[in-house]
């Protein structure tokens, strides 16, 4: 499942817990994520999912932004 998936490169990307992470958080804001954060974990879910992902699409986003825009692709 894609959610899941997002949750545990979260997890790893920004050392928090997977059981922290649900579909309404935002990634800056509840995570404390900076650029360069963003820019890793789009680098990660770009590998994961063989994706590509252009950076205004990787700014503030919730989780549930990120699971829609991968299941689009």
């Amino acid at each position: 499942m894609v959610l899941e998936k997002v949750k545990t490169i979260i997890a790893d990307t920004l050392n928090c817990e997977e059981s922290e992470i649900t579909l309404t958080s935002n990634i800056t804001e509840d995570f404390g994520a900076d650029s360069l954060e963003m820019v890793e974990l789009a680098m990660a879910l770009e590998d994961a999912f063989g994706i590509s992902i252009a950076e205004e699409e990787y700014a503030s986003r919730t989780v549930e932004d990120i699971v829609d825009f991968i299941e689009s692709k």
